[in-house]
């Protein structure tokens, strides 16, 4: 079993597993008796696999440890509800959870919080006013910051090549609102250092599959494109490959953010992706964890927004010391 799916597994705990695991639970009275925490990944994405090495290396996985609780959602708010219905009946001790959606998640959440289940959000959560209401703390790398960091990157990528009007294609996750900021921060930087820069396109691709597509077909609608922007992982490496895929390595180039092994691969092979902004899932996961712990001890942060640290890749070096401080692939 290679790397990539021992990952996958270590994050994919169904809601019906979290549902046994509790009634074990209560039959044996040993796991879960130092606390149980559950912990929601919104899809299989390697920053998922860091951000549960991050809550472990804080919560710990020990017996004399809190249990941790873990489902992956796959982007269905169904399946969150599911899970969160669980573990708000077993009243687990805290809910970890990057929502699904900022509208759909809402009654989740809000059934946690009135089962008195203090919830920490890390990377997304709902819309403002209701996380203000039933979320304790949200863990997060400032949107804007984060896509601030690939508009810089591409305006010195237009800039070195000369490139005065360049023209630029969006492939976005902007369900969510964090990519929305996240575009918005690119947008401002990249035209604030090429004005004749010009976005032609602004299209969603939630998953891999659909960001290839999307990719191809901006490529047919705008042969002229000059870079991709992805405002994630998933939307940035679907537009490497639709690029290699339509021959044009080395005359459109990508910039986005997440990094993972694929990431760090491409950025090292330099003639399709440029330029990374990541957010350590493994950072990410320690902050959670650290919320939680702090919530328990009735100690909760000042601030409702923990600030998660951005990191900047850029080209073939960037992606080789990735790969370097991340031998193991976990981002």
């Amino acid at each position: 079993m290679n790397h990539a799916k021992r990952r996958r597994r270590a994050v994919l705990v169904p809601a019906l597993l979290a549902a046994l695991v509790l009634a074990v639970t209560a039959a044996c009275d040993r796991v879960g008796e130092n606390g149980r925490i559950g912990v929601v990944y919104l899809n299989a994405e390697g920053y998922y696999a860091g951000v549960e090495r991050g809550l472990g290396g804080v919560l710990g996985h020990g017996a004399d440890q809190p249990q941790l609780v873990q489902t992956n959602i796959q982007s269905d708010p169904a399946k969150e509800s599911s899970f969160v219905n669980t573990m708000s009946s077993a009243k687990v001790d805290a809910l970890v959870v990057s929502p699904a959606s900022a509208t759909a998640s809402v009654p989740a959440l809000r059934l946690a919080h009135e089962s008195g289940v203090p919830v920490i959000c890390y990377n997304t959560c709902v819309e403002d006013a209701a996380a203000r209401e039933y979320v304790d703390a949200f863990v997060l790398g400032d949107p804007a910051e984060f896509g601030r960091v690939s508009g810089e990157q591409m305006a010195a990528h237009f800039r070195a090549a000369d490139i005065a009007n360049p023209k630029v294609a969006v492939i976005n996750c902007e369900q969510f609102e964090v990519c929305i900021q996240r575009r918005q921060g690119f947008e401002k930087a990249l035209t604030a250092a090429v004005p004749g820069a010009q976005i032609v396109a602004n299209q969603q691709g939630l998953t891999m599959d659909e960001a290839v597509e999307r990719g191809e077909q901006l490529l047919t609608a705008h042969p002229d494109i000059d870079a991709f922007y992805g405002e994630a992982g998933s939307q940035m490496l679907g537009a490497v490959r639709a690029v290699e895929a339509r021959g044009k390595a080395g005359q459109v180039a990508v910039f986005g953010g997440d990094m993972s092994v694929d990431a760090a691969g491409k950025l090292q092979d330099g003639r399709v992706l440029k330029g990374v902004a990541d957010i350590s899932g493994i950072k990410v996961g320690r902050l959670a964890g650290e919320a939680v712990r702090n919530v328990l001890a009735g100690n909760p942060p000042e601030d409702f927004i923990i600030p998660a640290p951005i990191d900047r890749y850029l080209g073939p070096k960037d992606g080789a010391r990735w790969m370097q401080e991340h031998p193991d692939g976990i981002p």
